[in-house]
């Protein structure tokens, strides 16, 4: 009798031990458990820069901030395609890449910014401070919402770019009046059902999309290089592309209503 009740137990026991080593082989390897971890440390070394660019901020060193933020805006840009390419989502799945990149990105594109914002003289005294708690507190509601993208990844509203709305600000130094009124007016943006080309994932006129942000990147440099001391030639064209990504689908939505 013991022997015919020892029969299933051993039957099962082999069962479960072959289970568990087929489940083994199908773990990923250290290498490349390591390797997909790898690219999650590579993102949030975008969390470092902002503190160097903060740094830069607070002694004055504009320039040498945006060089810092644009460090870290290139982290961003590559970080996603290697970690889609490692498949870091499955073989990392405790670790999630979308938060710590939300994280990343609020800290680069919209808290050093609105330091850089209000401290930097440019919105009238009593504005700025308020302003930028206005920032802060609306890019943070943006970052929350689901409905953030639309189903062609375009951006709904304005997409807490204060990086951008920053080196436009530094760039055109425009009376604090003006730069105030901007602000405000972005601020109000952020919740305006209107679509905001994303430069990398909006599939229509890619080519061109990309064109114009190497064109960007040169110029911006050269802006930096110069401490934003440019021609008209150089500020006109860094504003004819930014007003390309802002509004260029409401344009195209606009002229194919007349087709």
């Amino acid at each position: 009798m013991a022997d015919v009740q020892a029969g299933p137990i051993l039957v099962a026991g082999a069962m479960k031990t072959e289970m568990d080593s087929r489940e083994d082989s199908l773990k990923p390897r250290p290498v490349v458990r390591a390797a997909a971890f790898s690219v999650h440390i590579f993102t949030a070394f975008g969390a470092a820069i902002a503190l160097l660019a903060m740094l830069e901020a607070v002694r004055e060193h504009w320039a040498a901030m945006f060089q810092w933020l644009g460090v870290a805006l290139i982290i961003d840009a590559i970080d996603g395609p290697i970690a889609r390419r490692l498949n870091v989502k499955d073989v990392q799945p405790n670790w999630s890449g979308d938060v710590l990149d939300l994280v990343v990105d609020f800290v680069t594109y919209v808290f050093v910014p609105a330091y850089a914002i209000v401290a930097s003289g440019l919105l009238l005294p009593v504005a700025a401070p308020l302003l930028g708690i206005a920032i802060i507190v609306t890019s943070a509601l943006y970052f929350a919402d689901l409905r953030m993208k639309a189903d062609d990844n375009h951006f709904r509203g304005f997409p807490a770019l204060w990086n951008a709305a920053a080196f436009y600000l530094f760039l055109l130094h425009w009376p604090p009046v003006a730069s105030t009124l901007l602000v405000a007016a972005l601020v109000v943006l952020t919740f305006v059902p209107f679509h905001v080309l994303h430069p990398v994932r909006v599939v229509r006129l890619r080519w061109l999309t990309m064109s114009l942000i190497a064109v960007w990147a040169v110029l911006s440099l050269y802006a930096l290089k110069m401490d934003f001391r440019v021609g008209t030639g150089v500020t006109v064209a860094l504003c004819a592309i930014a007003l390309w990504i802002s509004f260029s689908d409401a344009l195209i939505r606009f002229t194919r209503s007349f087709a």
